[in-house]
């Protein structure tokens, strides 16, 4: 579910959705989402300062306290 909502929301963004994909990798306390995007689109992703990222990880803190699973997300190149 979170990570439906990150490809998403990353797709509205960016220039070059078609190249968007999220990996989930579930640890022992954190849930880890990798956004891979376009190199072109790396800058809108973090945006400002990492305004854009970190309020995709503030919405994301919601669910945490909703199921009680920590997350992180890193955005990487393609």
């Amino acid at each position: 579910m979170i990570a439906d909502f990150v490809a998403e929301f990353a797709k509205l963004i960016a220039s070059h959705p078609d190249d968007v994909r999220v990996e989930v990798k579930d640890g022992d306390e954190i849930t880890e989402i990798i956004l891979y995007a376009n190199q072109a689109d790396i800058g809108k992703l973090i945006g400002k300062s990492g305004k854009m990222i970190g309020a995709i990880k503030t919405v994301i803190s919601g669910c945490k306290a909703k199921d009680g699973v920590s997350y992180r997300i890193n955005v990487e190149a393609l």
